[in-house]
């Protein structure tokens, strides 16, 4: 009864914490399997963003609750978002659920687990459905352990948990909780493990990271607490690179944008969602930036680092949103000339503000928009790929490519996916890569130097 499978919907948080209670669970001598099929204890971690992402979910444990009907003593559970954002109501759906556990509640999973597993074996009385969603104080510092003897080239770090903004159609602040920053020097001392253990390049994580221990930490010098972290982490010695998402525009003062030009690990790339390019729709939205003061923050950007990348996030089908509105994203979006974007089609959440205005953009419509703005992005990127064929680019090498043999894949400083011949050696390392094709997503080239692979 110690087999246990985790699957893992939605952001990269969600990735972290199941690894995170993976972690926990080894250490107190279960099993982490590849396959469901193999396992005793399933655990869903969810994701509550949009509809779509609760909906598969409840679908897949509807699928093992059958086996769990069949099997008693199959052990079915539900983590994370949904948990928290459905609670006991997740019971009126699938009553076969042996665990409900929220966002603040991982490092409780092993304990859950014992309980739940003593009393299949007799233990005591059979248990009932455990639910544990209350918030603890302290959770975000429980975030803070990698898979033992495993290499990660790259690795994430989440550094704070919960979002205070108040946007009308996010369900985060619910599901996440307040903001929650771990110390700085817990933070570094993570960092320095992974990279003892080989990690070159970190991504911090955080629901708003550029909101960072605003409330806990003092700013010095004028330099707010997400800056003072990002400059420890420049000084770790055999780290490479730093990457972080996903901010608020808001987050970005002076302090961090000049950050840029003077932190050399550093990537020049940033997620910088805008949501919209209408200021109405960003007014209804509630996010606290206009059209025009976030254009100025794309040139001060690039002002201190040129060859930026940007990428962002979109909502089409905000209600309300007339096509006039539409047409000012779509100017923003080649004026703001974005590398790339997730792009979502607007669906009311319950719970948010949002959900209370009228859904009056037809489907049909968001569809549309939709598929003309993938058709932009692809246009920008593909632009921007095609400008570095025949650049030659520095290249963390992440591991082998998922196709072709002797192929390797890795990254460069703005995000972009290089597949390149290479060996096994070489991961981990810098490598420049002569850029000799590309596509919408992908760059190809070969080692520099001859005779290095």
């Amino acid at each position: 009864m110690n087999r246990v499978y985790i699957k893992t919907y939605g952001c990269q948080m969600n990735e972290r914490d199941s690894e995170q209670v993976a972690v926990d669970l080894r250490n107190r001598g279960y099993s982490i399997v590849d396959h469901e099929a193999e396992a005793d204890v399933v655990l869903l971690n969810t994701c509550s963003v949009r509809d779509q992402a609760e909906q598969k979910a409840i679908g897949k444990a509807g699928h093992l609750a059958v086996r769990k009907r069949e099997n008693p003593d199959f052990v079915l559970g539900i983590l994370g978002c949904m948990a928290q954002n459905r609670g006991s109501e997740l019971l009126d759906r699938l009553p076969d659920l042996d665990l409900v556990a929220g966002t603040q509640k991982f490092h409780r999973v092993p304990d859950h687990l014992d309980h739940l597993i003593a009393s299949i074996n007799g233990q005591g009385p059979r248990a009932s459905t455990i639910i544990d969603l209350e918030e603890e104080s302290g959770s975000q510092n429980t975030i803070n352990a990698h898979k033992p003897g495993e290499r990660q080239v790259s690795a994430f770090v989440s550094i704070m948990q919960g979002c205070n903004m108040k946007c009308t159609f996010c369900i985060v602040p619910k599901t996440r909780g307040p903001e929650r920053a771990r110390p700085i020097d817990h933070i570094v001392a993570e960092v320095e493990e992974l990279v003892a253990n080989g990690t070159r390049e970190v991504t911090l994580l955080g629901q708003i990271v550029s909101s960072y221990g605003r409330r806990e930490i003092a700013f010095v010098d004028g330099k707010s607490p997400f800056v003072q972290l990002l400059e420890r982490l420049n000084e770790v010695d055999g780290l490479q690179r730093i990457r972080f998402t996903s901010p608020h525009p808001r987050g970005f003062k002076e302090d961090l944008v000049q950050a840029y030009g003077r932190l050399d690990k550093l990537c020049e790339y940033v997620h910088l969602p805008v949501q919209s390019g209408s200021d109405r729709i960003l007014k209804a939205m509630n996010r606290p930036y206009s059209r025009e003061r976030y254009m100025q923050l794309v040139a001060d950007l690039r002002a201190v680092q040129p060859e930026i990348y940007l990428s962002t996030d979109i909502i089409v089908g905000f209600p309300g949103e007339t096509d006039a509105d539409f047409q000012m994203t779509c100017e923003l979006f080649q004026e703001a000339a974005f590398d790339m974007a997730f792009i979502f089609r607007y669906s009311p959440r319950s719970g948010t503000p949002a959900a209370e205005m009228e859904d009056d953009v037809p489907q049909a419509i968001k569809e549309e928009r939709n598929q003309i703005l993938l058709k932009l992005v692809e246009t920008q990127s593909l632009r921007r790929n095609a400008s570095l064929v025949g650049t030659t680019q520095e290249i963390l090498v992440e591991g082998p490519a998922r196709k072709g043999e002797g192929q390797y894949m890795g990254r460069t400083r703005g995000f972009r996916k290089v597949i390149f011949p290479g060996s096994e050696r070489l991961v981990g390392e810098l490598v420049r890569v002569r850029i000799e094709a590309s596509s919408v997503t992908t760059l190809k080239g070969q080692l520099e130097l001859a005779g290095v692979a």
